[in-house]
């Protein structure tokens, strides 16, 4: 199937973010008091935007984060993406070919727009994105398992949502994205395959993906 757009997911799918953002988010909750340790990160914030972070927080501890968390917390990820941040290895060449072959695509991420344009410039994916078809999940209000997300870049593309497939590689995203009723591909290079159950196919590596998207 030729799908009319491809939505790709940003931290983890087309940026190695999750292991510097989990690192940092796992070390200031632990420094306020909520011990968390980076698996336990990774397991329950990958692919949450940040109000996630603050619901549990507030359901496992009955506190509240402090005012100004997530400016701290989004100055010190940035300070690490400018030094540390790299495009996942060939997904550079996917947004190539796709370009290419005149397959639209854009960005659907559970980040602040803020976040998601250092990131893109940091790793010069910029280049390959146009950033009117770039969404996150400010615009929603509502972040993965939601589907809004994914719902609302399919309708401000102007593509229904079953001629869309969606790029994750976390449980939340692909649990969005099949409750927006889209086809999902997810990246297992980083999270265990029996916990993106629920995708359409799966890959490691993005060499695959273009075979995978017909």
């Amino acid at each position: 199937m030729r799908y009319d757009l491809v939505i790709f997911d940003n931290d983890g799918v087309l940026v190695d973010s999750e292991p510097i953002s989990n690192r940092i988010l796992a070390g200031y909750l632990t420094e306020l008091g909520h011990p968390t340790t980076y698996e336990e990160s990774i397991r329950d914030y990958m692919g949450a935007a940040m109000h996630r972070v603050h619901d549990l927080v507030r359901e496992r501890w009955g506190k509240e984060l402090p005012d100004g968390f997530d400016d701290v917390f989004h100055a010190r990820v940035f300070a690490a993406f400018e030094a540390r941040l790299r495009p996942v290895d060939g997904v550079a060449q996917v947004l190539e070919k796709l370009r290419a072959d005149a397959v639209p695509y854009c960005v659907a991420s559970s980040g602040s727009h803020e976040r998601i344009r250092t990131a893109l410039r940091t790793t010069r994916l910029a280049r390959w994105i146009d950033p009117a078809h770039v969404f996150s999940a400010d615009d929603v209000g509502r972040g993965k398992p939601a589907p809004d997300l994914f719902l609302h870049a399919a309708r401000t593309m102007g593509v229904p949502a079953g001629r869309c497939a969606v790029v994750e590689d976390s449980p939340l995203g692909v649990e969005a994205a099949v409750a927006a009723g889209m086809d999902v591909y997810g990246f297992a290079a980083m999270t265990p395959r029996e916990k993106l159950g629920g995708a359409t196919a799966l890959f490691t590596d993005p060499a695959e993906l273009l075979d995978l998207l017909g």
